[in-house]
């Protein structure tokens, strides 16, 4: 059995399990608040970042990008990352696009600025801050409506690993009210698709303590 120690709003925890339930792999859930700095986490994994994954024999793996390579090698049944090298390099490539510069630009700043800030310093957020996180996620959906436009998802004619770490990101982003679907269906009509997955399901009712989502976050028709 698997164990995944995470919080409801990392992004790449999200990213992994999005992965399992496509792929049918069961797994816990084990709440961890990096920022609290636990040494028996510190000690699986020295970054301090979620997400990190056991099981009970003491297998430890660290990184979402560790975790989803070593489940798609590992469990057969829906491959994400599969076809020739270089649809495989297009999968990566787009991975960490969402992995580094979306969540650069605009997951990592929201959660800085309303959930850090208010569950750890005790301060209100940045307000410019904010708007500059919102204007950047436009201009990455912009790219993602050019993606859709030409191709059946993110990186091609299947769904993939890509399309698992967009969702993750773009679902924070959302739950902490840093999207503006306006102007945007080509990217709407994909997320609307996600969330209608089983695998998805158990992401959207999950909630973090003194934060709550739009009331759009949850419906699939929004």
């Amino acid at each position: 059995m698997w164990h995944l120690h995470q919080f409801p709003l990392c992004p790449f925890s999200r990213k992994v399990r999005l992965l399992m339930g496509e792929k049918g792999v069961a797994y816990s859930l084990v709440r961890e608040n990096p920022w609290e700095q636990r040494d028996e986490f510190v000690q699986m994994n020295p970054a301090a970042r979620t997400p990190v994954m056991t099981d009970d024999k003491g297998l430890v793996l660290v990184d979402s990008v560790a975790i989803c390579e070593y489940i798609d090698e590992t469990v057969e049944k829906n491959p994400m990352i599969s076809g020739t090298a270089a649809y495989r390099a297009e999968i990566r490539r787009l991975v960490a696009w969402f992995d580094q510069h979306f969540y650069g630009d605009v997951t990592g700043p929201l959660l800085h600025e309303r959930m850090m800030k208010r569950l750890i310093h005790r301060q209100p957020p940045d307000a410019s801050i904010l708007r500059e996180a919102m204007r950047r996620a436009n201009g990455h959906l912009d790219y993602i409506d050019y993606l859709i436009d030409h191709r059946a998802w993110m990186a091609g004619s299947t769904m993939t690993l890509a399309d698992l770490a967009a969702a993750a990101q773009i679902s924070v982003a959302d739950y902490l009210g840093g999207i503006d679907w306006k102007g945007h269906e080509q990217s709407k009509a994909w997320y609307a698709m996600f969330k209608s997955r089983p695998s998805f399901r158990p992401l959207l009712s999950e909630r973090m303590e003194v934060i709550s989502p739009p009331e759009h976050y949850e419906l699939v028709d929004f």
